[in-house]
């Protein structure tokens, strides 16, 4: 009976799990990260939040204070379809590591890292307002008809 609960606690509280972390630029400094990641079917919705190694950029969790220095650069925000989603500005120069958490309520959390390297990000041109990141990095050009993506 104990290893039958141990299992069935272990599977839930490894349940939650980050599919894939995505990113791409807004501007040059600016970058969009997306999380997304599955739930056993019925949960609540969980915490996320992004870090710099132990440096809390920002979260959803409302017992959780955001680390000082990224208050009016770093916004965390969930949206439909099990997406956490980081608005991130001042992108600084050469590489930066990334990590979506996402929790639900006391279990472990499930992590993604990402490196992001400014240099490789492409220069925004013309109005771009992306509808989906994706692993790809994608640039906008725009045309009298619409904004058209182009694959870089």
């Amino acid at each position: 009976m104990f290893l039958l609960i141990t299992v069935l606690l272990f599977g839930f509280a490894s349940a939650q799990k980050v599919v894939q972390l995505s990113y791409c630029s807004l501007a040059e400094n600016n970058l969009r990260m997306d999380c997304k990641y599955a739930l056993p079917a019925e949960s609540p919705e969980p915490f996320c939040k992004y870090t710099q190694g132990e440096r809390l950029l920002d979260t959803t969790d409302p017992d959780e204070e955001q680390h000082a220095p990224y208050k009016n650069r770093a916004k965390a925000r969930i949206f439909p379809g099990n997406v956490c989603r980081l608005l991130f500005k001042n992108l600084p120069k050469g590489k930066s590591n990334f990590t979506c958490n996402i929790r639900l309520g006391d279990s472990a959390a499930a992590t993604k890292t990402s490196v992001v390297e400014k240099s490789k990000l492409p220069a925004r041109h013309g109005h771009c307002s992306l509808q989906l990141c994706t692993s790809c990095y994608f640039t906008c050009k725009k045309t009298r008809e619409a904004v058209i993506l182009l694959k870089c």
